[in-house]
């Protein structure tokens, strides 16, 4: 089983976490869909490193699921 910790932050700092996990899950939608050819031009997207657009989408979903996880608990 996974450890689990608890910590303790001030409101601003768990919103930038928050912001943060947004962005990379964002990065890595973009990812997904460059990669199954859903891509239109941006000149401002980042591919992320990862096998294929099942496993960006899954790493983005992972990263979704922590946002909810740390919302259900403010």
């Amino acid at each position: 089983m996974a450890t689990i910790y608890t910590l303790k932050l001030a409101a601003a700092d768990v919103f930038q976490i928050i912001d943060a996990l947004n962005s990379r899950a964002d990065a890595y939608e973009q990812t997904a869909c460059y990669l199954s050819g859903e891509y239109e031009e941006n000149e401002n997207i980042t591919i992320e490193e990862c096998n294929g657009p099942f496993e960006a989408q899954e790493i983005a979903r992972h990263f979704q699921d922590i946002i909810k996880t740390i919302e259900k608990q403010m």
